[in-house]
């Protein structure tokens, strides 16, 4: 008698598992890839420097007049942090926005000593009008 062969574990289910077995790697490296990026800016974010910047900045008349208020910094740091022991170096650009536009905060530094000291801070805004040198006191 003519009996129907019973289909196989594959024609059965390869409607779901080639998707699934091409997006669960994708997801995987961009998980990964995630991850790295949330320790790295996580640690630039969490460095002396960096909060000192902001903060010298965020308090900062002319930045307040050019930004409005509250002034936050933006999640994609750039630059560079090298420190080992008590001394080091930093060059980091660093976004800014507040209700009246967005800028960008740029900061070298060096450490010596275990004290961080500014070579250039200044906030440029994206406008493209003159960076305001943090550095020097407001008039």
């Amino acid at each position: 008698m003519n009996q129907a062969t019973p289909r196989t574990w594959w024609n059965r289910n390869w409607k779901w598992a080639v998707p699934v077995g091409c997006i669960t790697p994708l997801v995987c490296c961009g998980g990964f890839a995630g991850l790295i990026l949330t320790i790295i800016f996580g640690a630039m974010r969490s460095s002396d420097v960096y909060k000192d910047a902001v903060s010298r900045a965020t308090a900062d008349v002319r930045v307040k007049e050019l930004l409005g208020e509250p002034i936050e910094p933006g999640l994609f740091t750039t630059g560079n942090i090298n420190v080992h022991n008590d001394s080091g170096d930093a060059d980091l650009s660093i976004p800014l926005s507040g209700p009246k536009g967005s800028a960008t905060l740029h900061v070298v530094a060096e450490k010596s000593g275990g004290k961080w000291e500014c070579s250039e801070l200044e906030v440029q805004p994206a406008t493209g009008a003159p960076a305001i040198d943090l550095l020097e006191k407001p008039e």
